[in-house]
């Protein structure tokens, strides 16, 4: 298999992060891209209309995106069990990784207006709504933290990416003063191997 790489792409490490967890790591080959919100990677384009990362090559050839896509097929054909077949289990986590995604659409929307958009362009009040959607999502996962504190899922391996793509693009948003049992969750997972193998790299 083969998948189109940013090494700063919280999705994309979200899907090598399942893939580690699935035994399949070895099995991924890693493309370099250009993957960007206006100038757009044109390789990527060929294969996926959007032009995004993460893109996988399946062994077949088949091309599949996004991110939900992606880690649901690796955990299918790997040691599988992170997308939980308890019927309870299973929407909560699923549950957790939209929020999650979520959390990360409006991060990368925030960066992007900082380091994209024109300073002419600038809006100063858009970024700040964007900022307000990831602290909801981080008082509702600090909110439910203790029931989900042993758990390693889809929704769990979402939150990990998302609150280190924090670290790495919003070093003064200091969530961790307010977030303090997301903080403490963070700390043990991240220590996690598949976690360590695929920190985000600036």
């Amino acid at each position: 298999m083969k998948i189109y790489y940013s090494p700063t792409s919280p999705f994309v490490r979200k899907c090598l992060v399942v893939a580690h967890e699935a035994g399949l790591a070895d099995s991924i080959e890693l493309l370099p891209s250009q993957a960007h919100p206006v100038n757009f990677d044109h390789q990527i384009a060929q294969s996926n209309p959007l032009g995004q990362v993460p893109t996988l090559f399946t062994n077949e050839g088949e091309a599949l995106y996004d991110s939900r896509v992606i880690c649901e097929y690796l955990d299918a054909i790997g040691k599988g069990g992170l997308f939980p077949s308890d019927a309870v289990q299973r929407w909560t986590a699923l549950t957790d990784q939209s929020l999650a995604d979520g959390l990360l659409d409006a991060a990368l929307l925030a960066r992007y207006e900082q380091v994209a958009r024109p300073e002419a362009y600038y809006w100063a009040d858009w970024r700040e709504a964007q900022l307000g959607k990831i602290r909801r999502a981080l008082a509702q996962f600090e909110g439910n933290m203790a029931q989900r504190a042993n758990a390693v899922d889809i929704g769990t391996i979402t939150l990990a990416c998302a609150v280190s793509y924090l670290d790495l693009r919003f070093t003064d948003f200091g969530w961790r003063d307010e977030y303090s049992g997301v903080a403490d969750w963070y700390a043990s997972f991240a220590q996690r191997p598949s976690m360590r193998a695929t920190e985000l790299k600036a």
